[in-house]
């Protein structure tokens, strides 16, 4: 169905930044960083918001407060979090509006990740055609 979409074809390019930290960065949400821990996304978020690129996005509670469902065939099994077996926490995303893929990675690149973890970059769908 969306097989032959590029990101030549998209209208306007929406990218979603999914950012995972460490637990060592997670941690610092709450401890005696956190001060600076937060200063740090909210000068993020801020510069995102007045570059006017912010199309939406949200932080994350912690892991612990998580629920996963699995899927394995016809099989689907409720997870409590935390998650052990995780080496990086998910915890937040923002969705941007560009120019272009270098543009996202730029942003990306600027996230205050002080111990480690990864931004995903990754174009939004746009909305599916409309049947005739």
């Amino acid at each position: 169905m969306f097989a032959n979409l590029t990101l030549e074809s998209y209208k306007t390019m929406q990218f979603a930044l999914m950012i995972s930290e460490t637990h060592e960065g997670f941690e610092d949400r709450n401890n005696a960083r956190a001060g600076e821990y937060w200063g740090g996304w909210m000068a993020y978020s801020r510069a995102i918001a007045e570059s006017g690129i912010f199309a939406g996005g949200a932080g994350l509670e912690l892991p612990s407060t998580a629920t996963r469902v699995v899927f394995d065939g016809a099989s689907k099994t409720v997870q409590d979090g935390p998650f052990p077996d995780a080496r990086e926490l998910l915890g937040g995303f923002f969705v941007i509006e560009v120019d272009s893929l270098d543009d996202a990675i730029a942003w990306a690149k600027r996230c205050p990740i002080t111990k480690g973890g990864t931004v995903e970059v990754r174009p939004v769908l746009p909305p599916p055609p409309q049947a005739d």
